[in-house]
This record gives C-alpha cells, structure tokens and sequence, in this order.
C-alpha cells in the first residue's frame, strides 16, 4: 500500500497493554540485531589474523541475514514504513557521495 510518499503493508493489529505484544518483541529482537551487526563489522576490521577474519565474516553474514529476515516479516506485518524519496534528493546525494569520495 503507498499512501503518500509511504510505502507499507496493512498493519497487524496487536494488543495495547502494559505486556510486551508480539511488535514490541520482535522491535527489540530488531534493535539488538542491528546492534550485533554493527559491532561484528567492527570486528572485521579489528581482526588479528585471517582465521579470526574469516569466523567473524561468517557471524557477521548470518546476523546480517537474521536481521534482514527480521525487518522483511517487520514490513510485511505493516510495523515497518518505508518513504519513497524524491529522485531529486536521490541525485543530490549521489553527487555529495561521488564529490567525497574524490576529495579522499
């Protein structure tokens, strides 16, 4: 459903209580999820030898795959809204990005 400049699903209604629901849960799974993938890619560059490397490439791709999984049954339940964004915006920051990178 795109309603605006939102692109969602229809929302899986859950329960309003002072108990955690099945979004709240799952919102918190998200959360660490996205935590554990950042801190394994700081790992990776961390890393003292390539054995090490090669552990903490296999972590980090398989909890880079759970959290995707996660966010896709997120979007799909309606919890997740994405915007769509204006070309223009796409394009401005495609040029800063390139300038950037050309400075370095």
């Amino acid at each position: 459903m795109k309603v605006n400049n939102k692109i969602s699903n229809p929302k899986t209604e859950v329960p309003e209580t002072k108990e955690m629901n099945d979004k709240d849960y799952i919102t918190t799974v998200l959360t660490i999820e996205k935590a554990m993938v950042k801190d394994y890619a700081v790992a990776l560059t961390e890393a003292s030898n390539n054995d090490l490397y090669e552990d903490y490439c296999d972590m980090f791709n398989d909890v880079s795959d759970l959290q995707r999984e996660i966010y896709n049954l997120m979007f799909k339940k309606g919890w997740y809204c994405l915007e769509q964004s204006d070309q223009n915006k796409i394009t401005q920051k495609l040029n800063m990005i390139e300038q950037e990178f050309q400075q370095l």
